[in-house]
């Protein structure tokens, strides 16, 4: 074998290597960036004793700010409280059996962006928010959250995709007959989003998503497209879901001077 064949042999054997310890390199730093949100995501729930002895897991939600409040999705705690029972939404952290819940308050709502933000009698770490602008379609981000929370317990979970689009916030109907008023104000004044090329599941309303690379949150996931009714959210996933960007988060914030 002459040394040109060896040398070309050997060049090809070094890029080879190369890219397989870059591929190694980013699928660590991926799996640091997942091991750094984590412990800022909670499971967002509803404590009534007299109606069961656990908590009823809603949707997922992140800390934020100084440890002591969290963001979800407005439609996780719009249920209204019933005053002559004790009951109130909580904040629960851990994984499996191993988990501790805090008495949790809403303190701002946001129903045009379907955010909500809650304190709570508790500190945890905070997860780290990124700034205003709006990301371009193709961008990779996660997502963390407690699909399916209800039935399987509190499990975190991470998702991985990308920003496919930006799109209004209004899914589109199959026809006119289905178009209701609130649809159509929605189309005329239309609130951009991102449209994700990653499954959420139930329980996955109020995911933080992430930039892979920083673990900044960008945005929240608030629903899913279904295809084929509500029933088939898990045995059909259609894979395009929607998320809040995080300016309307960090507006919410401001409210409350954090």
């Amino acid at each position: 074998m002459c040394k040109t064949t060896l040398f070309i042999k050997s060049m090809r054997l070094t890029f080879l290597l190369l890219v397989l310890n870059s591929y190694q390199t980013i699928a660590t730093e991926f799996t640091d960036v997942v091991e750094n949100v984590t412990p800022a995501v909670v499971a967002i729930g509803l404590y009534t004793p007299i109606e069961n002895s656990g908590n009823q897991v809603l949707g997922t939600g992140f800390v934020v700010a100084d440890g002591k409040h969290a963001v979800t999705n407005y439609h996780v705690v719009s249920k209204i409280l019933d005053p002559q029972i004790v009951q109130h939404y909580v904040v629960i952290t851990g994984k499996g059996r191993n988990i501790q819940a805090f008495k949790a308050t809403v303190l701002e709502i946001d129903p045009l962006h379907d955010l909500a933000l809650l304190e709570f009698n508790g500190s945890l770490p905070s997860a780290t928010l990124a700034v205003n602008t709006m990301l371009k379609p193709g961008t990779d981000v996660a997502f963390t959250g407690f699909p399916i929370g209800a039935a399987i317990g509190i499990y975190p979970a991470t998702h991985r995709g990308m920003i496919s689009a930006i799109t209004p916030d209004a899914i589109p109907a199959q026809n006119a007959n289905q178009l209701t008023s609130a649809m159509l104000n929605r189309l005329n004044k239309p609130e951009m989003v991102y449209q994700l090329d990653a499954t959420a599941y139930p329980g996955n309303s109020g995911s933080p998503v992430y930039s892979v690379e920083k673990g900044e949150v960008v945005g929240v996931i608030n629903k899913v497209f279904v295809s084929q009714g509500k029933e088939s959210a898990l045995s059909a996933p259609s894979g395009i879901s929607y998320a809040i960007p995080v300016k309307h988060v960090n507006a919410l914030l401001r409210k409350r001077n954090l």
